[in-house]
């Protein structure tokens, strides 16, 4: 069985290096580690001139993006909603929260939230790539932890059946929905 340490980096494609170096030094406070940049690709050996750029996301977490300049602009598939694929990035507490997301709306972004996810609070906003940002506490027990872990499974299988939302664990978002 293959045993993993931990997520090395996550890559994403950026429009701008240069800029989204700055973003997310000026904006979430990351340390630029690496820059690597080639005229062909490594692994495939195609001709691709791009620059890969490492930020420090805190922990041993890395945050890779890929500026690829002779490609087509890059775009959002379309088939999937903005809000479903995006980064979250964990803070302190809900003071550490809400501390942001008055940082984040004094530089002029745009925030949504805070939203109760019934063991985590979080807020969102979207990087100059169009990539959604997630920042989030952690708000729940151990016992909640424990009870989702438990009915993971059986909500997963019956998902697999019928498509529909199990209602096993409804308590999370019960409160934004009422």
């Amino acid at each position: 069985m293959i045993e993993l340490k931990q997520i090395h980096h996550v890559a994403y494609r950026c429009n701008d290096a240069k800029e989204t170096v700055a973003f997310y030094q000026q904006t979430l406070g990351m340390e630029f580690l690496v820059a690597i940049a080639e005229d062909r690709v490594p692994s495939t050996k195609e001709p691709d001139p791009y620059m890969h750029v490492f930020l420090d996301a805190g922990q041993g977490n890395i945050l890779a993006f890929f500026e690829l300049p002779t490609q087509p602009p890059m775009g959002r598939d379309p088939n999937t909603p903005a809000w479903c694929q995006h980064i979250a990035f964990e803070v302190g507490d809900e003071t550490a929260l809400l501390a942001a997301k008055t940082e984040l709306e004094q530089q002029g972004l745009e925030v949504l939230g805070p939203v109760e996810h019934g063991i985590i609070r979080s807020i969102y906003f979207f990087d100059p790539n169009g990539h959604r940002l997630e920042l989030t506490c952690r708000t729940g027990t151990q016992e909640q932890l424990d009870e989702l872990k438990r009915v993971a499974p059986l909500m997963l299988e019956e998902w697999s059946q019928t498509k529909k939302a199990p209602r096993h664990a409804q308590w999370l978002h019960q409160q934004e929905f009422e």
